[in-house]
Formats: structure tokens, sequence, C-alpha cells
């Protein structure tokens, strides 16, 4: 008994000590990181990323010239070579020419709807004029075709790649990106965006343009750069509970037995280690790791059914949409066999019927009960038109569009499904995986709760302090690091000196 105690105390002493190994040497590096995704990250919560938003897309195109549409969407979809109806199909000015573009997967194509020519290799006076077109008060100077840089580096611009560049010279220093491929407009940044960006989706998200060329390998660095930091959070926590007294102090009465700096790293740690901990836990979950936080086989088959289009050719007569003067954007698309069309003024959208022209109009019950054979084998449980906010349909950086129609079933995963009952478009899904994942990504990643949420200036306080709470720990922990570091260089170089003397 005495000999296994022994050994039991041996065990205990030895994992300790490595257990204050690993902390103190892991955590110089993940006390970096952490300053480092720190700062960032109250970064991002003011300056998102550059995208071209299809607000911007729709605000700088000019109004559809329907008497010039000669082509319909079927004959734009065989003059594409695709077999079927793809998954979105919009049409818009290019230029002065209407041209439809249609996205299949990673392909984009477009197709003029005046002579029917697939839009290929564009030049670069082509894609001048097009920016000419969308900014007409500027004068676009080319800066130069690139294949991508720090702000194209996503795959999602592939399909338009190489990129032709220009600046408009406004005061916003705004830059644009036009596909040389397909000239259309896929980008468009501006001075504060990408000084802002540098401080802070770049190094939150390790996005430096060589490591994400690479996906698979950033995909790696992220996710386990993000676990050795767990690995870092959880053995300070343990070490700080091991070391803390609340009752029996130390001298002076204090719960920490260190100074300085030390103290500053125990302390904030006890009370904020467990914050860093599930921080860093909800990023790497971002990364969805072994295919985590996916949506389940319900709901994508149940929105594939509700999208899947026609197999019946699709009309339009333009003859009847030529007083339509405001139109700027027009998208088709099916709700089961009815053609749709959804056009967009800028400041209004409206359903249309594409035969007629004539403005369209769903009830409730007429789209639940299309929604009730979404999920085979499954009941449609409870059908709800929600005018607000429900814990995975809700606005925060991107909006969430109100009223709502959600369809729940009884299916093993319990799955829902949000439609908008203007256009009948499902624009949502949850599921039991995806409510997990928003759950261990987004709320404690971005503490987008509800509550938080509807006192946006709450929201910023709580993250602020939090965030302050964090950069205590880690600054503090660089500064122990680098302290340490310091001792053992010059003990290791009083040593080799005194070898050097013998």
């Amino acid at each position: 008994m005495i000999g296994a105690t022994l050994t039991w105390r041996a065990a205990w002493k030895a994992g300790k000590r490595w257990l204050y190994i690993v902390h103190r040497w892991l955590g110089v590096a993940a006390c970096l990181l952490f300053v480092l995704w720190f700062v960032s990250g109250v970064t991002m919560m003011y300056v998102r990323f550059p995208r071209l938003q299809e607000a911007e897309r729709v605000a700088h195109s000019a109004p559809i010239d329907w008497a010039r549409v000669r082509l319909d969407p079927q004959a734009a979809i065989r003059m594409a070579g695709a077999k079927a109806f793809p998954a979105d199909l919009t049409l818009a000015m290019w230029g002065d020419e209407p041209v439809y573009r249609l996205i299949e997967g990673r392909k984009r194509l477009g197709v003029s709807a005046v002579d029917g020519r697939v839009i290929g290799q564009v030049s670069v006076k082509q894609a001048s004029s097009v920016v000419a077109a969308a900014w007409p008060d500027t004068s676009p100077r080319f800066l130069r075709t690139l294949r991508r840089d720090q702000w194209t580096v996503a795959q999602a611009f592939d399909a338009a790649r190489p990129l032709h560049l220009f600046a408009l010279d406004d005061p916003a220093g705004t830059q644009i990106y036009v596909g040389a491929k397909g000239g259309e407009i896929v980008l468009d940044t501006n001075r504060t965006e990408r000084f802002w960006n540098w401080l802070g989706a770049v190094p939150h998200w390790l996005y430096f343009t060589a490591l994400r060329d690479m996906p698979g390998v950033w995909t790696q660095v992220v996710l386990w750069t993000s676990g050795l930091a767990m690995v870092s959070a959880v053995t300070g926590i343990w070490i700080g509970l091991l070391r803390v007294r609340i009752k029996r102090r130390y001298a002076g009465g204090r719960m920490s037995p260190y100074r300085g700096w030390m103290t500053w790293h125990h302390l904030a740690g006890l009370v904020g280690g467990l914050f860093v901990l599930t921080w860093v836990f909800s990023g790497w979950m971002s990364m969805g790791p072994n295919g985590w936080g996916g949506p389940g086989e319900a709901v994508l088959r149940g929105r594939k059914q509700w999208m899947a289009a026609s197999q019946a050719a699709y009309p339009l007569d333009s003859t009847g949409l030529r007083d339509r003067s405001a139109d700027r954007l027009a998208r088709f698309y099916w709700l089961g066999e009815r053609p749709l069309m959804l056009v967009d003024t800028g400041q209004a959208k409206a359903v249309l019927d594409p035969v007629n022209g004539r403005p369209v109009r769903f009830t409730d019950d007429e789209l639940f009960a299309r929604a009730a054979d979404l999920v085979p084998g499954a009941r449609l449980i409870r059908g709800d038109r929600l005018i607000q906010d429900d814990a995975y349909w809700y606005a925060h950086h991107d909006p969430a569009p109100l009223p709502v129609l959600r369809a729940a079933f009884d299916d093993p995963e319990r799955s829902w499904f949000y439609i908008d009952p203007t256009t009948g478009r499902m624009v949502g899904v949850a599921d039991r995986s995806l409510r997990l994942y928003r759950w261990t990504f987004s709320a404690l990643h971005s503490l987008d709760f509800k509550f938080l949420l509807a006192n946006r200036p709450v929201w910023d306080i709580v993250v602020w302090l939090l965030s302050a709470l964090g950069l205590i720990i880690s600054i503090s922990g660089v500064v122990i690091g680098w302290r340490r570091i310091k001792t053992d260089i010059a003990a290791f170089s009083a040593q080799t000196r005194r070898r050097s003397r013998r």
C-alpha cells in the first residue's frame, strides 16, 4: 500500500512538472496568437472582409433595357451549354447590353440577351467600359491584370480569373475587380476596408495570400494552431486552479503565490480563462473539423427538392415588361411547376409572372402545403409566420428579412425550413447538426445571443470587456514568456562561456 502511494505521488509530481512545462512553452506562442486574435477580433466587429453584396451590385447596375431582350432564359441556358436549369439565373445590364448570368456550382457564365453569344475573354478596354457604366461619374484607371491578391484569394473567384483591377481615383480609394473571363464585376474594395482588414480579418483568419492560396494547408494550419492554443488554455486553467488559495491564503492574505506580471496572468486567467478556452474552441469549430457542423441529409434533400427546377421550358414575354423602366436585376426561378421572376429596382422587390408581367402573391397556407412533403416519412408538426427573430434566424452582420415562414418536422433530426413568404424561395434551414454548430461556433465566438443583439451597445460593451480580459491574460503571458526566454538565453550563454574557459 505504501509503495503504491509513493508511486502515485511520484506520477502526480511528474505529471504536474510536465503540466507546467507544456503550459510554459506552448503558452509563449499561444499568447502571441491570442494578442493577435483579440485585437483583430475587435476590429472585425466593425469592418468586414471586402465583398460585393447583391444590393451594391444592383445599385451600380443600369435599368434593364427590356426592349433589347430578344432571348428568353431557356435560350440562354441552351446557348451556355447547360443541360438543366441552373442554380441561379439572373438578367442585368452589362455596359449597355442586357446579359444573362448563370451560376452552377463554381461555374459562372454570361450570355448576351441580345444575340445569344457567350461572354468569353474580356479585354481591358471592355472591362473599363463596364466599370465606367457602373460608376458613371468616374474615370476608371487600369492598374493591372492579376490571378489573385489579398482580397481575391477565395475559390469563389476562380471561375472569373484572371481579374482586371481598376482604380476609380475617388476620395474613398475604391478599386474594382472585373473577371477577364465573363466580364462580370466580382468585387469592390475601398481604402478603409483594405487598411482595417490588415488589422482585422487577415490576421484573425490567418488569411495571408501565400497560405490561403493552398486551401488544404491553410485549413490544417488554422486547425492545429487553434488546437494547440486550446491545450495552452486548458493547462493554464488547470495550473491556475492548483495554485489559487481561497481559504488558506498565502502570506499577506494573497490568493496567488505570484507577483507582478505573474499575478496578473494568474488572476486574470482564473476569471477569463474559460472565456478564452471557449472562444478558441469555437474558432476551431468554425473550420468544421471532420465534417462537424454541416447540414444533415434531410435538410439537404428538402432544400434541393424545394429549389428543383421544372423540366419544362421557361417562358418569358419581354414585350410585356418594356414599361418597367426601373428594374435593375431580374432573377428567374421555379416554384414547383410555376415559373417566377423576382425583379429588384434597388428600392423595392417584386415577384412577377414572366409571361404577363403581373405581380404574384402567395398565401402562407399555400407555401406550407407545398412544404409538407419536404421530409419523406416525417410530418409537418408546426408552421409559423415569424415576425421576430428566433435563435436560428436572426440579423447580426447580415440581415435576416422578416416576416419569414418556419416549417418544422418531426424527423429524428428535427428539420426546420425557413421560407420567404413574398418570393416563395427557401432562405434558410436548421437541424440538430446546424443548431449545435450555431451554439458551438456562432454563440461562443460572436456572442450573438438575442438578449445582447437586441441591445446592440450592450453587445459591444460585453465583447470589448471580454476581449480586454483576454488581452490582459495574453499580454502578461507574452511578457512572462519573454522574460523566461531572456533568462534561459543568459544562463545558456554563461554556461557556454564557462565551458570555453576550461
